[in-house]
C-alpha cells in the first residue's frame, strides 16, 4: 500500500514539472504583439484593407483625437467631438514591420484630401496617422516624405500623438464581412477603389511576392499528390508523408504560392499521421469554411492567396489555443531555419529566438 501511494506520489510529482516545463516552454514561443492607429476615412474600409495584411491579428474600428469619452458614432460622425474614426491594429512584428504597415495604409487612401477621404468628408473623415511612441512617429514622418516624391499635390495624412482608443458600436465591427453587399455596394460609389487603381500600380510588394501560378504551370510544377490535395481538396495517406514527424526548426509555407502558414514552434505530435499545428503562422494566413463532403461537417481551412486546400481544423488540440490544424504534407513546403535568410523569409528567424 505504501508502495501504491509512493507511486502516485512520485507520479503527480513527475507530471507537475513536465507541466510547468510545457508552460514556460509556450510562454517562451508567445509572440510579442504591438500597436498602430491608423484614420483613414470609412472605418469599415480602412478595417477591411488592414486585416488583409499578413501579420495583423485585429483590426478593431473606432474613434481617436477627440474630447469626449467613449463617444458614440452618431456623436462622432456629426462631427462634435473632434474624434475621427479610425481603426486600431494589433500586429505581430515579426511578421510585419510598422513600415510595412504603413504602405498598407497608405495605399488605400487619398493621402493629398485633408478634409475628408473619397465620399465621406468632413474633419472626422480626414486621414491620419496616430504615433504610439517616438519610433512609430520618426518612421511614419520618414515614409511620409517619401510618399509626397509621388504626388504633385502636398501630402496632407496628420501625425497626431496618440492618447485614447474608443471602439465602435459592434455591428460596425467587420461590416464588410456582416453586410458583405451593403458594403461592396458603398465601396463601389465611394471612389476609393477608383483613386487605389490609378496611383498604385500594383500590391505592396511583401503581398505582390506571393502568387498562384497558372492551372497550366501548376501541372507542369506540382506532384500528382500536391496537386489532388491542393487543387482537388484530396487528402493524403497518413504516416506516408514527408512532414508528420518532421522535428526540424522552420516554416511551412503552401507548396502553390509560398505565403507562410505554420511555423515548427506551433507543431506537435498528435498521432494522426498527418502535420498538426496548434495555430497559423499569424492570424490572417488561413480561411475557413464549412465541409459537408463526409456525414458529419468539418471545417475545412485553405490558404488566403492561393485558396489551396491544406486540410481541416479541430477542437481536440493542445494548449495554449485547443486547436489541432491537421494539414496535409502534400500542400506545404518547409523552409529551414538556416534557409531562411537566403529564401527569402528572413524575418521570421525572430521566431526561433532563445
Amino acid at each position: 500500500m505504501i508502495k501504491k501511494q509512493l507511486f502516485w506520489i512520485l507520479t503527480t510529482l513527475l507530471l507537475s514539472i513536465s507541466s510547468f516545463g510545457l508552460a514556460e516552454t509556450s510562454q517562451k514561443n508567445q509572440p510579442t504583439f504591438e500597436i498602430a492607429t491608423f484614420a483613414g476615412g470609412c472605418f469599415w474600409c480602412t478595417e477591411a484593407d488592414l486585416e488583409k495584411a499578413p501579420g495583423v491579428v485585429t483590426a478593431i474600428s473606432g474613434f481617436a483625437g477627440g474630447n469626449v469619452k467613449n463617444p458614440t458614432y452618431e456623436q462622432v460622425s456629426g462631427g462634435g467631438t473632434g474624434h475621427i474614426e479610425v481603426v486600431q491594429v494589433t500586429y505581430d512584428p515579426a511578421l510585419i514591420k510598422y513600415t510595412e504597415l504603413l504602405e498598407y495604409f497608405w495605399r488605400n487612401i487619398d493621402p493629398t484630401d485633408g478634409e475628408g477621404q473619397f465620399v465621406d468628408r468632413g474633419a472626422q473623415y480626414r486621414p491620419a496617422i496616430f504615433f504610439h511612441n517616438q519610433q512609430q512617429k520618426i518612421q511614419a514622418q520618414a515614409g511620409l516624405d517619401i510618399l509626397a516624391k509621388k504626388f504633385d499635390k502636398p501630402i496632407k495624412v496628420e501625425l497626431i500623438k496618440y492618447t485614447a482608443f474608443y471602439p465602435a458600436e459592434e455591428y460596425h465591427q467587420d461590416y464588410y464581412k456582416k453586410s458583405t453587399l451593403k458594403y461592396k455596394y458603398y465601396r463601389l460609389r465611394s471612389g476609393r477603389d477608383d483613386f487605389i487603381e490609378k496611383h498604385w500600380d500594383s500590391a505592396p510588394a511583401h503581398s505582390e511576392k506571393f502568387k498562384k501560378p497558372s492551372k497550366e504551370q501548376l501541372k507542369n510544377q506540382l506532384s500528382k499528390i500536391e496537386y489532388g490535395v491542393t487543387q482537388d481538396d484530396d487528402t493524403e495517406e497518413p504516416f506516408k508523408n514527408p512532414y508528420w514527424d518532421n522535428k526540424k526548426q522552420g516554416i511551412y509555407v503552401d507548396i502553390v504560392s509560398k505565403e507562410p502558414l505554420f511555423s515548427s514552434t506551433d507543431k506537435f505530435k498528435s498521432g494522426t499521421g498527418w502535420p498538426s499545428f496548434t495555430r497559423p503562422i499569424h492570424a490572417n494566413a488561413l480561411k475557413e469554411q464549412r465541409d459537408f463532403s463526409l456525414i458529419l461537417p468539418r471545417m475545412e481551412v485553405r490558404s488566403i492567396l492561393a485558396d489551396s486546400h491544406l486540410g481541416h481544423v479541430f477542437e481536440d488540440g493542445p494548449a495554449p489555443t485547443g486547436l489541432r490544424y491537421c494539414v496535409n504534407s502534400a500542400a506545404l513546403k518547409f523552409i529551414a531555419k538556416e534557409d531562411l535568410e537566403k529564401e527569402g523569409y528572413g524575418h521570421y528567424l525572430s521566431l526561433f529566438k532563445e
